[in-house]
């Protein structure tokens, strides 16, 4: 197993395979071990995994920050410097699509595309915290759910997922704002997907996407018609097909 440093603690990561570098970023309470199955789908890329600080084979924190998504953009520029690579296309889902736009924010210089899907956009809605205390509340009940947490987070899942939603708790209270900087100003071209009827994100998406199209420099999105979350999974072909020529187009 592969590990680098940040901040004096060990993150996880995983290469595989050759050519353009394709960084998947995972969300909150969960790990690089969701996009296994997907990856035959992505074999003509190098693809390069991240267990975020506090999930997965990380490092463990006592707690998480306030700011989760832009520490994590931090981190994920910290493995491309480590790794010594430029031009790299993200992949960010869910919590993660926070992160892989934060990330062009923060390098530029070193990002080639962002594909963010599946996640609210520029804000989160008004029930984000009646949202987060549902799951919080059914994640304990759901088998799935618990297996889900138990694969791809570690047997100390519980603890995990708790100290998650106490960092989503104090970014609500906080109220600051999800990205560095403005998305008029971001220059690496921007790929938003998610499914038509994901009911784990804000019903109005396609307008929400819209919006963030007509503020970018370069965007599109694709809303696809089968249900499920995130898109990038439950859509897998189509999305990697819609990821591939994106990529293909602007890298």
């Amino acid at each position: 197993m592969s590990f680098f440093s940040y901040k004096g603690k060990k993150v996880f990561y995983e290469t595989i395979g050759e050519g353009k570098p394709l960084v998947f970023l995972h969300g909150n309470n969960s790990s690089s071990k969701v996009f296994k199955p997907i990856l035959p789908l992505y074999r003509e890329f190098k693809v390069i995994l991240i267990d975020f600080l506090g999930y997965g084979r990380s490092e463990r924190l006592d707690k998480f920050p306030t700011e989760l998504w832009k520490d994590e953009a931090r981190q994920t520029i910290a493995l491309l410097e480590h790794l010594n690579i430029c031009e790299a296309n993200l992949v960010g889902t869910c919590g993660g699509a926070w992160v892989a736009i934060n990330a062009a924010f923060l390098r530029p210089d070193l990002i080639a595309t962002v594909t963010a899907d599946s996640f609210h956009g520029r804000t989160l809605p008004n029930d984000f915290d009646r949202a987060l205390l549902a799951e919080q509340s059914s994640t304990l009940e759901d088998p799935e759910s618990s297996q889900f947490y138990h694969r791809c987070i570690g047997a100390d899942w519980k603890d995990v997922v708790a100290r998650d939603t106490d960092s989503m708790w104090r970014l609500i209270i906080s109220r600051r704002e999800l990205f560095f900087d403005s998305l008029q100003i971001l220059q690496a071209p921007l790929l938003l997907t998610a499914a038509k009827k994901d009911k784990t994100i804000r019903p109005n998406i396609e307008r929400e996407y819209q919006s963030i199209v007509g503020e970018v420099v370069q965007g599109q999105f694709k809303i696809f018609d089968k249900p499920g979350h995130p898109a990038i999974e439950s859509c897998c072909e189509e999305v990697a097909e819609t990821i591939n020529q994106f990529i293909y187009e602007y890298s």
